[in-house]
């Protein structure tokens, strides 16, 4: 594969039409990739963008990574009570979730899971990670070709998700497929199934968890995973009377534990191969896995936006936005920055700042699962160069149609003997 960088053709559409027409909320513009120029075209010429028409109504995008982090920050002026992703949750089935909601609620629900994530808690779980990334590894096939996001992908975060969760290990399929079903909505542009059909998997859903919170409040040895922390938290221990506030932290917990890592580990192995340079620089030194998974996390933003909605008037990049306007951050624009990021179309595994990126975004709302991602995939990497010289890309990748998770369906590889 070719190691050319991302050079905006200037006389593709996304440089051609007028400003007041780009709307970058299409999802097929992230299926298909085509999505860069546009906001190369946002970040030169209006780097805080009103469209005025779209699927998903107006809404302002904020395309700098400093403007980025100054909405991240203005809490005073940007709400997360309303939805994170660009449309409006349709009808009445939105549960709610603490990261899209405001202190001092929000503060408290983080709050209370966070110990499953805490360092301590990492390091002891790091040998249990790193058993099982090896056995997936060492159960590939050779010099055959097969699909990496669902042998590996979606397999080591599905494990990781039930260790989390201590989710009946034999039930483990069910979290990703969950996962699915809460990002396959009309809202983030994906081929959406019918509404009633996602609240009736989502409930079900909610079934098997609200019998895990039955047994878990009721045990002799609480644990440090998420639902025994949920039980037992002084400002959730009541979560159960309110079924669907239950459910949209399960949700969020679920969706921010799958996708992040699992479209990672898929974007790892294509930018890898689409920079050789980059490979062999690190098969030449293995100490550059912690820097390459940052680099990897930023290159691949797994999570293309989030949304705000303005509770006051607030002046953003010289525009004035008005209370009650809805404010998408793109992250996946912000990463891409030329100002803030040096070479930033370039994948550079030994950068001097790798974690200088909005992936996992900023504040208060910065993604609390971070460390979990980051050493999950430097596990996986380090399992990964102990065992094979090379791993190939077969073809282009299969991308998701979603302007929200940006990630894979395919990502065929070969790995030679």
């Amino acid at each position: 594969m070719s190691a050319a960088p991302h050079t905006p053709a200037r006389t593709s559409a996304a440089w051609t039409m007028p400003l007041s027409k780009i709307d970058v909320s299409k999802g097929d513009l992230f299926e298909h990739q085509e999505h860069w120029d546009y906001f190369a075209r946002l970040r030169r010429d209006d780097p805080v963008h009103h469209c005025a028409e779209s699927d998903f109504g107006p809404y302002w995008s904020i395309t700098k990574f400093n403007d980025i982090v100054q909405v991240e920050t203005s809490h005073a002026a940007f709400s997360s009570d309303r939805d994170i992703v660009i449309g409006d949750a349709p009808g009445e089935f939105s549960p709610p979730m603490f990261i899209a909601m405001d202190p001092p609620i929000h503060d408290e629900h983080r709050k209370t899971v966070t110990p499953a994530v805490s360092p301590a808690r990492l390091a002891e779980l790091e040998p249990l990670i790193r058993e099982r990334a090896g056995k997936i590894l060492d159960g590939l096939p050779r010099n055959e070709t097969f699909n990496w996001v669902d042998r590996v992908s979606i397999e080591l975060t599905t494990q990781m998700l039930a260790t989390l969760f201590d989710f009946p290990f034999e039930d483990r399929h069910l979290l990703p497929y969950w996962s699915d079903v809460t990002t396959s909505s009309e809202t983030v542009g994906n081929d959406a199934m019918p509404m009633a059909r996602r609240q009736e998997i989502l409930m079900e859903c909610l079934a098997y968890f609200t019998r895990l919170w039955n047994e878990r409040v009721n045990t002799d040895k609480p644990g440090f995973d998420f639902i025994s922390l949920l039980a037992r938290g002084p400002s959730t221990k009541d979560m159960y009377k309110d079924p669907l506030l239950y459910l949209g932290t399960l949700m969020l917990l679920i969706v921010g534990g799958n996708d992040t890592t699992r479209n990672s580990l898929s974007g790892g192995v294509v930018a890898l191969n689409k920079f050789p340079r980059e490979y062999d620089k690190l098969r030449a030194n293995p100490a550059l896995i912690p820097s390459m998974v940052s680099e990897i996390i930023r290159f691949q933003t797994p999570l293309a936006h989030m949304r705000r909605t303005a509770i006051a008037d607030k002046e953003i990049g010289g525009k004035m936005i008005k209370k009650g306007d809805k404010v998408v951050m793109w992250y996946i624009s912000g990463n891409r920055d030329e100002t803030a990021i040096d070479n930033p179309d370039q994948f550079i595994i030994d950068r001097a700042n790798p974690r200088h990126h909005l992936s996992f975004g900023f504040g208060i709302h910065r993604c609390m699962g971070n460390r979990v991602a980051e050493m999950q995939l430097k596990i996986v990497w380090e399992e990964i160069l102990k065992r094979f010289p090379r791993i190939e890309l077969v073809g282009e990748p299969v991308r998701v149609k979603s302007n929200f998770v940006h990630g894979f369906t395919e990502v065929m590889v070969r790995i030679p003997t």
